[in-house]
């Protein structure tokens, strides 16, 4: 498995991130052994980054990740974990007092004296203002006790990454964790990478599959995407099937092509999704993506490219 650079963090990280939200029961019942055993796996196929948060399945997610580390025994300094603050089952809470005491559950609940990094959690859901001037000082006291290495902050609007980094100390925020902006039917986030990389500031892309919409059995009941990239990317799929071929692997080796993203986040809960994830990576360096299929489902999905969805409160 590759590994990329973290913006200036000197972490090393795998090209494939293993997104622990679905081993908080998010979309269905994991039972313990699968996934112990999809850690596991994904370890043992070179995937060194884990994420989770406490808002994934009501902090589930945080004890069966650290309860999976533990078993598999491996060595702390070989990976790398990061979870959130912020955003909880009960609500957003972004002030200094919560996100301090949050990071102290996390670490009880993952096992773990450090997180390698600590990401504020869909910050587009408070005021920015109350997470430049408050919550980041106060993450930066968590970063100078050595709870966390590195901080981060995540949502969706891209408008909000640019907003923060432009009212904080320069080396205060080390990462970004965007999500829905670097796929076959959205690469709007290629936009702010020139920035990014201006400020030193290393950039994670999660959600390739955009959430469900670029699978076979399409996306959930609640998916708060518009019916026409809802019904743009179930033609895509179907294109793709006709072929016999796959539209999770073409969209998961998308967002795998650009080396300025270090990893690409995808919700795992078993052995063969990891296989799966990791197939698709090897593949894309050794052979590359299929050409013709990509451009017939970019040609599909032009109609639609960039199409997103509101998320977060109004901004003054």
């Amino acid at each position: 498995m590759e590994l990329r650079e973290l913006g200036a963090t000197g972490l090393r990280v795998s090209a494939v991130g293993f997104g622990a939200s679905p081993l908080g029961h998010v979309f269905g019942d994991v039972p313990r052994d699968a996934a112990r055993a999809a850690v596991r796996r994904a370890l043992d196929l070179g995937v060194n980054f884990f994420d989770t948060s406490p808002y994934y399945g009501g902090t589930v997610s945080e004890s069966v990740l650290g309860d999976c580390l533990r078993h598999a025994a491996v060595p702390r300094d070989r990976v790398v974990v990061a979870t959130k603050c912020g955003r909880y089952k009960e609500g957003f809470d972004f002030s200094a007092e919560r996100v301090t005491r949050s990071v102290d559950e996390s670490l009880a609940r993952l096992g773990l004296d450090y997180v390698d990094i600590l990401h504020c959690h869909d910050i587009e859901f408070t005021n920015l203002d109350q997470i430049a001037n408050e919550t980041i000082p106060a993450l930066q006291k968590i970063k100078e006790s050595g709870k966390a290495r590195f901080i981060g902050i995540t949502g969706l609007p891209l408008s909000i990454y640019t907003y923060v980094l432009d009212r904080v100390p320069p080396g205060s925020v080390d990462v970004i964790l965007s999500y829905c902006h670097y796929g076959i039917n959205d690469t709007s986030l290629l936009d702010l990478l020139p920035y990014m990389k201006s400020k030193g500031v290393g950039v994670i892309t999660a959600s390739p599959l955009a959430m469900g919409l670029l699978t076979d059995n399409g996306p959930p009941e609640w998916h708060p995407a518009p019916e026409e990239l809802k019904s743009a990317c179930r033609a895509a799929a179907d294109h793709c099937k006709k072929k016999g071929k796959s539209i999770t692997k073409l969209a998961m080796q998308y967002s795998l092509m650009n080396n300025e993203i270090s990893t690409v986040l995808v919700g795992m809960n078993s052995s063969q999704q990891v296989e799966e994830n990791v197939a698709a990576a090897i593949e894309l360096s050794t052979s590359g993506i299929d050409e013709e299929l990509l451009h017939e489902v970019e040609a599909i999905l032009e109609p639609v490219k960039n199409l997103t969805w509101p998320s977060g409160i109004q901004q003054a």
